[in-house]
């Protein structure tokens, strides 16, 4: 495993993200939340990964809970990273749950407190002020923020009067628009970006197309519509091209390509204690110039339906699978 360091922390390059424990959005059940992820965060522990990221948001606090107990005996190993939801988020609601996360973790500190997302709603400072005195008062080590734009980010550190270690945003081979601007402030700054989604849901383990489209929540975005699954073909044939010289799979190659951009680190989930133990490998693989530029290239000519041109499809494809859940439930009335 290689370390990131940065702002007097050490970090794993690749973490492990946990939305996925508990929340029902992923259709995972209820075996997987009570056996397969902690075994995930155990796993991970022994392949060297210290980082570990979860939110209150993620099932209702449940992810939080989950990771705490898993981590149980191993504290001094881990460098737990927790987020605020940002709903009214004024003193004293932000003291209070500051510390139910803690509690739900297990734990006296929070080695990463993160704002989850900007509330245009909020000034900043009623935020910003009392994460200051809860890092003053030892019940977090550092604070970050989430989905911050640049401007904001330096915002919240002016407020803070002190370093926002980090910024854990979207990145990856297909949405890169955090290197405009708040890359290379990390770059130059010292500070950290997390990218999450860094297969952007699956997409880039070149696993899917127009023949095997995912169920679940990965079908309500406009990546795996059919027309963007054909547009991407020709950059998921450099992955699996890349992959293959590695004798390495594709997702992994996502992930090398993502760390070998200075001051990133990655946080991928994992459905299984093989994918957590492939994304840990990708720490190792090394790409060439050429390769990574390749990449790069393919990429940049990646141009995929967004925005008001994506809606008309989407909601076929809600309504399509509606109908055929309705029929089903039909089928099995008449049985």
């Amino acid at each position: 495993m290689r370390f990131q360091e940065i702002g007097g922390v050490r970090l794993s390059v690749v973490g492990l993200g946990t939305w996925q424990f508990g929340s029902r959005e992923w259709g995972y059940g209820a075996s997987y939340a009570t056996g397969v992820a902690p075994e995930l965060v155990r796993r991970s522990l022994e392949l060297g990964v210290n980082l570990f990221d979860t939110a209150e948001a993620y099932g209702f606090g449940r992810s939080e809970r989950i990771l705490g107990e898993a981590l149980a005996g191993h504290r001094d190993e881990a460098f737990i990273a927790t987020k605020l939801f940002p709903l009214v988020p004024v003193d004293p609601i932000v003291t209070r749950r500051a510390r139910l996360s803690a509690g739900r973790l297990g734990v006296d500190v929070i080695d990463l407190y993160q704002v989850h997302w900007p509330n245009p709603l909020v000034p900043l400072a009623a935020t910003m002020g009392p994460l200051g005195r809860l890092q003053r008062e030892g019940v977090v080590r550092h604070i970050g923020v989430s989905n911050f734009p640049l401007a904001r980010w330096r915002q919240a550190e002016g407020l803070l009067g002190g370093p926002v270690l980090s910024n854990q945003v979207r990145y990856n081979l297909i949405d890169r628009r955090i290197e405009r601007d708040v890359l290379p402030f990390a770059q130059t700054q010292g500070r950290l970006v997390i990218a999450y989604s860094p297969l952007q849901q699956g997409l880039l383990s070149a696993r899917y197309g127009v023949g095997n489209i995912p169920k679940g929540l990965r079908a309500t975005t406009s990546d795996f519509l059919p027309e963007n699954l054909e547009r991407i073909e020709p950059l998921l044939g450099v992955l699996r091209r890349v992959a293959e010289a590695h004798a390495a799979t594709p997702s992994q190659v996502s992930l090398a390509w993502l760390l070998r951009r200075p001051n990133v680190v990655v946080i991928p989930g994992a459905s299984s204690l093989a994918q957590a133990e492939s994304n840990v490998e990708a720490a190792d693989l090394e790409l060439t110039d050429a390769e990574d530029e390749e990449l790069t290239a393919a990429s940049d000519a990646y141009r995929p339906v967004r925005g008001a041109q994506a809606v008309a499809p989407l909601a076929k494809g809600v309504a399509d699978r509606l109908a055929a859940r309705v029929r089903g439930i039909a089928r099995g009335l008449r049985a």
